[in-house]
């Protein structure tokens, strides 16, 4: 590593103790801090050597893109987001897309679960068992310059969008992810919408969260889940 290199990554280490801490708000306990702050490491100085070629670009929202984009590799190698994880998410996506498509409306939660011929309480064990899926996630772009390109969108809108990870590409393409992105909050249920405020805007972890809305931790982690749902299933169509 060069002096200046080295000094880059002393100068932005707690940027990646600060995205780890971030990530480590949202997974499980199994998962260490030491880990992921030792990827989002290898992330930021990956982005370090990379920089010069994307001279337009801000660097720490280009960092951001490539220390969170470590992080998940990470996660991916311990298989934190297993195969059922994705597939149960996916029912739910598939049964909000069918079911918004026939009422021309956002379903309630009662209706998802008829539509997945589940009782409500079942629903909300399936939601809480898809947690963790997040709206875009990097991990699946399959190439570097696929990974770039987003880095650019993520630049070019001057947003963190490293925190809303999947892939669309065909949004990603036609740089509208951003907008998407905002386009399908926005038609969120209030009260879905106001828990992705506190926790991205506000920066509150799920506790705090709970106690501002008045509910438990679980019915927090079931609620994000049916949020991250409806973006998905947004962005999809």
């Amino acid at each position: 590593m060069s002096r200046s290199e080295d000094v880059l990554v002393g100068q932005y280490a707690p940027l990646v103790r600060r995205q780890a801490l971030q990530m480590m708000a949202r997974l499980p306990s199994s998962v260490e801090l030491d880990d992921l702050i030792q990827a989002g490491m290898m992330g930021l100085l990956d982005a370090i050597r990379r920089y010069q070629q994307m001279a337009d670009a801000q660097f720490e929202t280009y960092a951001i893109t490539r220390i969170r984009g470590s992080m998940l590799d990470e996660l991916r190698s311990q298989d934190w987001l297993s195969r059922s994880v994705r597939s149960k998410a996916r029912q739910i996506e598939t049964a909000i897309a069918a079911l918004r498509q026939r009422l021309m409306r956002e379903p309630k939660e009662q209706e998802v679960a008829q539509e997945l011929e589940l009782e409500l309480d079942e629903y909300q064990v399936l939601l809480e068992e898809a947690s963790g899926v997040q709206v875009i996630h990097y991990e699946d772009l399959s190439s570097d310059e696929d990974r770039e390109a987003l880095a650019r969108v993520v630049a070019a809108d001057g947003d963190e969008l490293a925190q809303h990870q999947e892939n669309p590409l065909n949004l990603l393409m036609s740089h509208n992810l951003h907008q998407a992105v905002v386009e399908a909050i926005e038609a969120l249920p209030e009260r879905e919408k106001l828990l992705l405020s506190l926790q991205f805007e506000h920066d509150l972890n799920q506790k705090e969260i709970a106690a501002v809305m008045g509910v438990t931790e679980g019915r927090i982690s079931q609620l994000r889940s049916q949020a991250v749902a409806r973006i998905r299933a947004k962005l999809k169509s």
